[in-house]
């Protein structure tokens, strides 16, 4: 089973293992959003948009669509 990073939940984290680079945008790819990095879900915005990540120390939020496309593996370290 996969799961994306829409599928973290508060205080959850995981390992990017895979992207599908055309549909992220370059920024997010520069910000450290790579496969291996981990990904942190920190908060939700109402309506459950945009999603504040903390990536390997880098703190951004992005778009719960662009959250879909990138896939992790959920880690159990909570």
């Amino acid at each position: 089973m996969s799961f994306t990073i829409a599928d973290l939940k508060k205080g959850e984290r995981g390992i990017i293992t895979d992207i599908s680079s055309d549909a992220i945008p370059l920024k997010l790819l520069e910000m450290g959003c790579l496969p291996g990095n981990v990904v942190e879900l920190i908060q939700v915005a109402p309506f459950s948009d945009p999603m504040y990540l903390d990536i390997n120390g880098s703190h951004l939020a992005i778009r719960k669509e662009t959250a879909e496309l990138i896939l992790i593996e959920k880690t159990l370290d909570e």
